[in-house]
């Protein structure tokens, strides 16, 4: 997929203010670079209950470089060396994290990276002739098929650090993350409501319609995950049209009627108007003029967020397609012909809509998720960020 959110991470470590979770600019007064250390700790804390050894990647891209590669658990960088085709195996980077009910804390440098977390076994990672090879389970080949792991996203910059955590590609391993102000004050999110993790994969096997396909077991029944649609639409989970009869209401109502986009929460008079008009959705400006115009999405696009809802890091068509994608996923566009619909009473509600996100939002302790990936349109996403960080937390979570 061409706009899943690890390719943004690309994007995100060459912008250096661009938050890892979707095109998030950082907003509000840039803090000096004195104020932000070149390392910032990371205190993990095991509460899973599980037993088997647990390790931990710190990946990424250095900004000051460019470079990719991992740090150590001193936060020192270390680049990866050449790749090839076929890809080769890449140095072991995995660290030794936490026994059960334990912490241990590592440091993370100016990076656009991934925290890595796997149980049991260490994951494996190769080199290709353009950089490292992340984890694909969606691919029944992948050698991280059958590891439980997941992981957490972050930049940290001259601006200070922003940490998620994410289900944009598979729901699995529960965790939250956290960041320490420099007040000393703490913010967390991304933690399940009790019984959260046991109960979201409960109601996608109550769904109908290829939902309980997304799950992936091991082959002794063990629960691994459960991949995001756009992923379960590669793997033949989920069938083409499974988003077909709601993206056909909302162009049977926008051919009679007008969606108005105000995509700027801090511009409310810069709005665009969209009508469909022999099958294409044209959006003018103020002035009438068409500034930008989506072919009818199918299930993929709206789920990836790209390809005929594609959203180029423009001030036009990528606002205008962020919000769009984000009525889709959540079906707001027939209930509320003024996106974005930034309140969550109706997200949901359709009979036609991402159940995969509706259960992870339903789910975790304060609302917010990246279940896909605008799920920041009206900050429903699990983001932190800080300007002067003390310290970031990764709590990994009990299974229930």
């Amino acid at each position: 997929m061409t706009r899943r959110l690890r390719d943004r991470i690309a994007a995100a470590a060459s912008a250096l203010a661009t938050a890892l979770t979707g095109a998030l600019l950082a907003v509000g007064a840039p803090a000096s670079a004195a104020a932000v250390p070149e390392t910032v700790p990371l205190k993990i804390t095991n509460n899973s209950g599980r037993t088997e050894p647990l390790y931990v990647y710190n990946l990424g891209t250095q900004l000051s470089t460019g470079r990719q590669g991992w740090a150590d658990a001193d936060g020192t960088f270390h680049a990866w060396p050449a790749g090839g085709n076929p890809p080769v195996p890449a140095p072991d980077a995995a660290l030794t994290g936490p026994a059960p009910g334990r912490s241990t804390t590592i440091r993370i440098p100016k990076f656009s990276g991934r925290i890595y977390f796997s149980y049991g076994q260490k994951l494996v990672f190769k080199l290709a002739t353009g950089g490292l090879v992340q984890p694909a389970v969606q691919n029944p080949s992948d050698p991280n098929r059958n590891i439980l792991f997941n992981w957490s996203e972050y930049t940290l910059n001259d601006s200070g650090l922003w940490i998620n955590s994410t289900q944009v590609d598979m729901f699995s391993a529960p965790y939250a993350v956290g960041v320490q102000r420099a007040d000393g004050s703490t913010s967390s999110t991304g933690r399940l409501k009790p019984g959260g993790y046991k109960g979201f994969f409960t109601a996608l096997r109550g769904r109908p319609g290829g939902w309980a396909a997304l799950i992936q077991t091991r082959p002794d029944g063990t629960v691994l995950r459960a991949l995001s649609p756009g992923h379960g639409l590669e793997t033949g989970a989920l069938p083409a049209s499974v988003m077909d009869d709601y993206v056909n209401r909302v162009w049977q109502k926008y051919t009679t009627s007008t969606l108005t986009v105000t995509p700027f929460a801090d511009q409310p008079n810069t709005k665009y108007y969209g009508r469909v008009s022999g099958g294409v959705l044209n959006f003018t400006n103020s002035a009438g003029t068409v500034v930008t115009s989506f072919q009818k999405p199918d299930a993929d696009s709206v789920f990836g967020c790209h390809k005929r809802l594609d959203a180029p890091n423009d001030q036009v068509r990528g606002p205008i397609s962020r919000t769009l994608c984000a009525g889709f996923n959540r079906s707001t566009l027939l209930v509320n012909p003024n996106q974005p619909d930034t309140g969550s009473a109706d997200f949901y509600r359709d009979s036609v809509t991402n159940h995969y996100a509706r259960e992870i939002h339903a789910r975790t302790a304060d609302g917010k998720a990246y279940a896909f990936a605008f799920d920041d349109v009206g900050h429903h996403e699990s983001l932190l960020h800080d300007a002067r960080p003390r310290q970031a937390y990764l709590t990994l979570d009990p299974f229930d």
